[in-house]
């Protein structure tokens, strides 16, 4: 992964949506050990401060937990917290901006709701 400099996220931040997105594809699995923060320093060449600072957002959220001396694992709950925290947050967020921008197009409820399941059908014949 390359880091967006230009992005309005912190590089923190891409660190902990990254590691999630390692969760998410099966990469790294439950009970598995987590990159440290100078491994993840290391990679991407960044701060190692700024390498914790996203680790520490995936402790605090329970994705992560740490073994003292050992380091940081992921936890057995991983998969689930973050499909929940996406699911109530970045589709809320996407849905909203939907509606909005059909409300300004004139799009009804019936056509956008027939758009939706055309593009799901097609995304799952892919």
């Amino acid at each position: 992964m390359i880091f967006n400099n230009d992005s309005m996220k912190p590089i923190y931040v891409q660190i902990s949506q990254w590691l999630e997105n390692q969760i998410l594809s099966g990469s790294l699995g439950a009970d598995e050990k987590m990159y440290s923060q100078y491994q993840l320093a290391e990679m991407y060449n960044i701060n190692p401060a700024t390498a914790a600072k996203g680790l520490t957002i995936l402790l605090e959220e329970n994705i992560l937990f740490k073994k003292r001396g050992l380091g940081m694992f992921v936890s057995q709950q991983a998969k689930e917290i973050i499909f929940k925290r996406r699911k109530n947050e970045t589709l809320k967020r996407m849905a909203l901006e939907l509606i909005t921008e059909a409300n300004r197009l004139g799009v009804n409820q019936e056509e956008l709701f027939n758009l939706i399941k055309t593009i799901k059908i097609e995304c799952e014949e892919e």
